[in-house]
């Protein structure tokens, strides 16, 4: 008789608790120095929150913020952009980049809500990782800033790299870099966590020249040689 296969479910190993404590200074320090941080994408609902953050696939949150309110004068609903031509919405979005292929992840995605969910966006993971141009960063985006529902970590540039920086991980994947970042941090902060290292990653440490004498959290960075 053939033995039975045995398969050892994979786990998440428990974070150092130093680095945890540490990791709860910092969200506390980023939480004072930046009372403001907030999603940067302007929208009025979760539609266009879904759209906005689609569109911000390698642009800037402020080009987005200038192409939106005219693409959502002229398509309001999922229902109207899931009926657009698609050289229509070329034009609109052509300056956030990648026009042809987000144009036509922005009318499969209205088309998968008028199809699939009522022309509402789901608040469920899996359903919105089935909607075309929906990857887990943007579904994070929905699910934290429409519904409120912290299901993980949005991963970005500024995310990613004060992460490391932060000594908080060593890995670059966004996706290894989230699940080094869930243990760390309480579950209810995850969505506003994304908010003050973006808003810390653009006022106090960009990419060149960080102002490390300037930083709330200095004596909390192994980048200047403490903590």
């Amino acid at each position: 008789m053939a033995k039975k296969k045995t398969t050892t479910r994979k786990t998440t190993p428990a974070p150092d608790p130093d680095t945890k404590k540490r990791a709860g200074r910092i969200y506390r320090k980023l939480a004072k120095a930046h009372p403001d941080a907030r999603c940067a994408l302007e929208h009025q609902n979760a539609f266009e929150l879904l759209i906005a953050t689609i569109l911000s696939a390698q642009c800037t949150d402020e080009r987005v913020n200038m192409t939106t309110p005219g693409l959502f004068a002229r398509y309001p609903t999922p229902q109207k952009l899931a009926k657009a031509r698609q050289e229509d919405v070329e034009k609109i979005v052509k300056s956030c980049g990648f026009y042809r292929n987000k144009a036509k992840s922005i009318r499969g995605a209205a088309k998968g809500l008028v199809d699939d969910h009522g022309g509402e966006v789901p608040a469920d993971m899996d359903a919105l990782l089935k909607l075309p141009g929906v990857a887990r960063k943007t579904a994070n985006v929905v699910l934290g800033n429409a519904y409120q529902i912290n299901e993980g970590v949005v991963v970005d540039t500024h995310v990613k790299r004060l992460s490391n920086r932060m000594g908080l991980t060593t890995h670059t994947d966004p996706g290894k870099v989230e699940r080094d970042l869930m243990p760390l941090f309480t579950r209810k902060n995850w969505t506003m966590l994304s908010h003050l290292l973006i808003w810390h990653g653009r006022r106090i440490c960009p990419a060149r020249k960080p102002k490390c004498d300037d930083c709330p959290i200095a004596t909390d960075c192994p980048r200047v040689g403490v903590g």
